[in-house]
């Protein structure tokens, strides 16, 4: 009787471990994960020179999820270069894994270069046409310019406003071979090359090919604009 007793308590001390529910994890503490992840950004983003902003949406106090008994796993699923509203996907990599995706708002300020006056298509960008300023750089999916080096020289396709901010699409590098222009021939085999005299019968910007005329023999060949005034034929 003894050995039954026994036996039953062991039997009912199962059943309650099998009945008792599952632990979950609470949404506080994903919220804590998502939270911890988006502040090491907005410091990481910070010691680059840019200030972010943040929100994080509350998750849903209904969510059922099981506790995890490893660290959260959070990162973007939408890069926060490209838009203002990406997606954070938290995991839980146990041994029941689990995943989630929250929606966030980040803003990332930083400096830009804009337009400080009105410039028509066409025109060459110096260093008196923009400005600094600080904007949201990702506002938008185009890509602000922010290294004077880069902007100046460069030839916009369109006309801008003042206080436009620069952004890739919007410039062009100039021609660096015009028709009618002399420039310089360099005809390479190996290690061995040649140089020459000619003439661009078109236009060109640098890594395009325009034909050439050499002025010593007269003829016409393709060549790979490498510089202003400069070309390359292959041999």
């Amino acid at each position: 009787m003894r050995a039954i007793m026994v036996f039953l308590i062991g039997m009912l001390a199962v059943t309650t471990a099998a009945a008792a529910p599952a632990k979950t994890a609470a949404p506080e503490q994903i919220e804590a994960a998502a939270s911890r992840f988006l502040g090491g950004f907005a410091a990481t983003q910070q010691a680059r020179g840019h200030r972010v902003e943040y929100a994080l949406s509350h998750v849903d106090a209904r969510l059922s999820l099981r506790s995890c008994e490893k660290e959260l796993s959070v990162g973007f699923n939408t890069d926060p270069w490209k838009t203002p509203n990406p997606s954070l996907q938290v995991r839980c990599t146990g041994q029941q894994p689990w995943r989630i995706f929250l929606p966030t708002t980040v803003s990332i300020y930083g400096d830009v270069l804009v337009a400080s006056r009105l410039l028509a298509r066409g025109d060459r960008i110096s260093a008196d046409a923009f400005e600094p300023r600080t904007a949201q750089l990702n506002a938008s999916r185009r890509e602000p310019i922010t290294d004077p080096a880069t902007l100046t020289g460069m030839e916009l396709r369109r006309s801008v406003r003042a206080g436009t901010v620069f952004t890739a699409d919007l410039v062009s590098a100039p021609d660096a071979v015009q028709r009618g222009d002399h420039v310089m021939i360099t005809a390479q085999s190996g290690g061995f090359s040649v140089s020459s005299r000619g003439k661009a019968l078109a236009n060109g910007r640098i890594g395009e090919q325009v034909l050439v005329e050499n002025l010593s023999s007269s003829r016409q060949v393709k060549a790979r604009v490498t510089a202003p005034g400069m070309v390359e034929v292959s041999m």
